[in-house]
């Protein structure tokens, strides 16, 4: 079909920082065979739904602790996903776990960023400034942050894309986050999403 993009949700948790860079990518063209049509939050009242807002984009929340279980949880995620005929899933600062009921209908269809080069620092506990912290405390030179297809182990899907940040003296957990976001995710993120979206349509 022609002019056909793919239609992307981003999944966030928090302030939306890595959203912000998608969103500022699609405007500048970067990401150009995808749309960014729905931002999922699992925490109520993030800073990613009103960044969502402020761009027009659809925002809704699917809370874990508004669900029974979570099956039920899930349940709602993909129903949502469903009425909004969603095409590919990125993962952008989004902190819940979820089980091969979903990746597996998303097959190759589900990015995530993450804050390091992974093997390194990560895995079920290693998010946030955890991550930052781990690396100072192990005294690694080099950090960075990897783009990944999620699969039903935790950072443990096929790598797409790296970059190197170099560590400097006199870092905290604080600025090293703030450096490899700049310097690492906002360039990586959009660039492979953009990526994967090309990839699906030529399937």
């Amino acid at each position: 079909m022609l002019n056909r993009k793919i239609r992307i949700a981003v999944f966030v948790s928090g302030g939306g920082t890595n959203l912000q860079a998608l969103i500022d990518a699609q405007k500048s063209g970067i990401i150009k065979s995808g749309e960014i049509v729905l931002v999922v939050s699992n925490k109520e009242g993030a800073y990613a739904l009103e960044r969502a807002k402020n761009n027009n984009i659809k925002a809704v929340t699917v809370a874990r602790k508004n669900f029974a279980t979570v099956d039920d949880f899930e349940n709602e995620l993909l129903k949502v996903l469903d009425e909004n005929n969603i095409d590919f899933i990125v993962f952008a600062g989004f902190l819940a776990i979820l089980s091969d009921r979903v990746t597996s209908k998303y097959p190759n269809r589900i990015i995530n960023i993450h804050p390091s080069l992974i093997p390194a620092f990560c895995g079920k506990g290693y998010y946030g400034l955890k991550v930052h912290e781990s690396a100072l405390e192990y005294g690694v030179k080099v950090t960075g942050a990897t783009v990944h297809y999620v699969n039903e182990v935790t950072d443990g899907g096929k790598i797409i894309a790296q970059k190197a940040v170099e560590i400097k003296e006199g870092d905290t957990p604080e600025i090293l986050q703030k450096r490899v976001m700049e310097e690492a995710e906002w360039v990586l993120l959009p660039k492979a999403t953009e990526d994967v979206c090309k990839k699906l349509l030529e399937e």
